[in-house]
C-alpha cells in the first residue's frame, strides 16, 4: 500500500526541524495549508500572512530541514523504531485533545498495545526515600496486575521505581524520554529501557541524538500526564519535576493523585502539599481505581471480584480445616458473635477456637469487633 505523499512522515518530522516552528505554530501551520507537505509548497507571502518570520520563511523553504529529516528516518529504521504523526491512528488519542501536543513522536516498542488500555502516569523524586520506592514499585505492580499502563520518565527514583513494579506485575509500562531514543539517560537505566520495550514503549517527542538538555524535561513531563488519564505523584520536594507535571496534569484536566508522606521530610512537601490542594490521597490501588471513569473503574473492580470469589472458593474447598469451617457457619455476616457464645456453637475447646479464629481473621475472612466478638466478611 502506497502512502499518501501529503501524509508522508518525512513532511512532518521536517517541519519540527525548521527553527522557530513549535509544536503549537506547527499544529496551526497543519490546520491553514492541509498537511506538513502542503506548509513546505506555500507561498512565501501566504506563509508570511500565517505569521511566519523570515528566519521560519527561509528554513521552510530551504532543503536542509527535509534532508534532516530524510536522515532521521533512515536512522529510526536502523534502530527498529518508528514514527506517529499527529494523525496517525497509534498516536496516543488523549495526548492529542491536549493544548499543544507534539506533531511528531518516536517510539520503539509496541506503542499501539501500551495504549490499548488506559495509562496512569506515576511520578516523584530522583532522590527518593526507601519508603519511597517502595510505595512506587507496590503501587505500580498492583495497578499493573489490574491492566492499567504506567507511564514515568525514565529518571531514577521513583520514575525507575514504577517501570520496575509494572514489569514485576508483569503489565504494561510506556516511558516517556527528554532525550531522542538513542540517547539513554541515565546510562545505567539502559537495561531498564531495553525491558520497557519489550512490555510496553519508549517515546519521545525529541529526534534522535537528542541530549538529556534541562530545557527538555518541562516538554517531556506535558507528554506525560497528556496521554494518561490521572498523575499519581509519590514523593518531591517544594521545587520539583513532578509537581509541574501535577500543575501539567490539572491543566489538562488530568486527575491528580498523591501518596502522603512524613511531614519532616522535604521529599514530602509535594504530595501532601497536593492533597491541601484536594488531589486524591491514595493509600491503596483501589485509591486510584475508584476515580477512573465509570467503564474502566467497573471491568477492573469486576475482574477483582471474580478473581477473589475464586480464591475464596478454593479457600473454603481446600485449606478449611474442621474447626475453622465450624467457625464459620457458627459466624453471621450481619450479627456479631461474642466468643462465649461461638465456643457453644461450634463446640471446640477454647484454644482450638482461638487459633481457628486468627487464622480466619488473617485469611480476610472474618472480622474482630469491640467485646471479643466476630462477624463473617461479606
Amino acid at each position: 500500500m502506497q502512502t499518501d505523499p501529503q501524509n508522508s512522515p518525512l513532511d512532518w518530522i521536517a517541519l519540527t526541524f525548521v527553527a522557530g516552528v513549535g509544536s503549537r505554530k506547527a499544529a496551526m501551520l497543519i490546520e491553514r495549508f492541509g498537511s506538513p507537505t502542503a506548509c513546505f509548497e506555500a507561498s512565501p507571502a501566504a506563509l508570511e500572512a500565517a505569521g511566519l518570520r523570515r528566519e521560519s520563511l527561509d528554513a521552510l523553504k530551504g532543503s536542509e530541514a527535509r534532508k534532516e529529516a530524510a536522515a532521521q528516518l533512515r536512522k529510526l529504521e536502523a534502530l527498529g523504531a518508528e514514527v506517529l504523526t499527529l494523525n496517525d491512528a497509534r498516536y496516543p488519542p488523549l495526548l492529542r485533545e491536549t493544548y499543544d501536543p507534539p506533531i511528531v513522536l518516536y517510539a520503539k516498542g509496541d506503542i499501539e498495545r501500551a495504549f490499548r488500555q488506559p495509562a496512569l502516569a506515576m511520578v516523584g523524586s530522583r532522590h527518593c526515600s526507601t519508603y519511597g520506592r517502595n510505595v512506587a514499585e507496590m503501587l505500580a505492580r498492583e495497578l499493573a496486575e489490574r491492566g492499567l499502563t504506567i507511564v514515568s520518565g525514565l529518571a531514577r527514583g521513583i520514575d525507575a521505581a514504577a517501570h520496575q513494579g509494572a514489569l514485576a506485575g508483569r503489565g504494561l509500562t510506556v516511558a516517556v524520554m527528554g532525550t531522542g531514543l538513542d540517547t539513554v539517560y541515565p546510562k545505567e537505566h539502559r537495561k531498564l529501557a531495553e525491558s520497557i520495550c519489550e512490555s510496553g514503549a519508549l517515546l519521545t517527542e525529541f529526534p534522535l541524538e537528542s541530549p538529556p538538555l534541562p530545557q527538555h524535561f518541562p516538554f517531556r513531563n506535558r507528554v506525560i500526564s497528556g496521554i494518561t488519564l490521572g498523575v499519581l505523584v509519590v514523593e518531591g520536594a517544594e521545587r520539583s519535576g513532578s509537581l509541574i507535571t501535577a500543575r501539567m496534569a490539572m491543566e489538562q484536566g488530568r486527575d491528580v493523585f498523591a501518596v502522603p508522606g512524613n511531614i519532616t521530610s522535604a521529599k514530602s512537601f509535594g504530595p501532601n502539599t497536593l492533597i491541601k490542594d484536594g488531589a486524591k490521597l491514595v493509600q491503596t490501588w483501589r485509591d486510584v481505581v475508584e476515580e477512573l471513569p465509570f467503564e474502566i473503574k467497573a471491568a477492573i473492580l469486576a475482574s477483582e471480584r471474580t478473581e477473589s470469589a475464586a480464591a475464596q472458593m478454593q479457600f473454603d474447598e481446600v485449606a478449611l480445616t474442621d474447626a475453622e469451617r465450624a467457625v464459620l457457619d457458627a459466624l453471621r455476616e450481619d450479627t456479631a458473635t461474642q466468643i462465649d457464645e461461638l465456643i457453644a456453637a461450634a463446640r471446640l475447646a477454647r484454644g482450638e477456637l482461638m487459633s481457628a479464629l486468627l487464622t480466619l481473621e488473617m485469611a480476610g475472612r472474618i472480622r474482630q469487633l469491640p467485646g471479643k466478638s466476630f462477624v463473617k466478611k461479606l
